[in-house]
């Protein structure tokens, strides 16, 4: 059986971690070796699982000491904890800096949807982390999830106020939300990391989503 030194030499690093001995000043260097202790630890939950994920693991794949790792984090389970909520805030503001050019909502939530996959391409971890959290963090997985219908209702609070909802009561926005975060989920989950381990989503996968946005925003009554 390998012990953890060999298996942190052999694993495929998904991610850059900075090289905090660059930094020009202790604060900057602070700051560095807790983003490289976050990158570390996507690195290992992502391939080992939470389970499998030891501090002497993390610290060795982000090139810092265990005594400095407990300078940032109480134990093993607050980076943990802390692992999702973090990554998440990470793909909001990506996605956030793709939608800004959207002009209506259906238009926001395409550009959205698009660079949701984008992310999950450019952090191939984070499906199996959200996906473990809820068992293994499951702090960290409410928080992540408040975080992103936060955002959600924020974004349809503010287009039903504009009037781009017109077929829907303010109390049925939460359900919108939902369902919009449970598409992208299952989505991902089949055309993404399924049997077909595609490493982009599909044209016509994202194409049936436009029509599905379309249609559902409008919520035109049945006759």
């Amino acid at each position: 059986m390998k012990d953890e030194s060999s298996v942190i030499k052999t694993m495929k690093s998904t991610t850059e971690i900075a090289d905090w001995r660059q930094a020009s000043s202790r604060q900057e260097r602070s700051r560095l070796i807790r983003d490289a202790l976050f990158k570390a630890a996507a690195d290992v939950v992502g391939q080992r699982g939470y389970q499998g994920a030891s501090v002497a693991l993390i610290t060795q794949r982000a090139n810092v000491a265990q005594g400095t790792f407990y300078n940032h984090f109480e134990s093993r389970q607050d980076i943990l904890d802390q692992l999702l909520p973090a990554l998440g805030k990470e793909m909001l503001a990506y996605i956030g800096d793709h939608t800004r050019q959207g002009k209506t909502l259906q238009e926001r939530e395409v550009l959205g949807f698009e660079a949701f996959f984008t992310f999950l391409a450019n952090n191939p971890n984070f499906f199996r982390i959200l996906n473990e959290a809820e068992s293994f963090a499951p702090d960290a997985h409410h928080e992540h999830l408040d975080l992103v219908s936060g955002g959600y209702m924020r974004m349809l609070r503010r287009a039903h106020a504009n009037g781009e909802l017109p077929a829907y009561e303010e109390g049925e926005l939460e359900v919108l939300a939902l369902i919009l975060m449970a598409a992208r989920s299952y989505l991902a989950w089949r055309y993404v990391y399924g049997e077909e381990k595609h490493t982009e989503i599909p044209e016509w996968v994202t194409r049936t989503y436009k029509k599905f946005v379309r249609y559902g925003f409008s919520g035109t009554p049945e006759k």
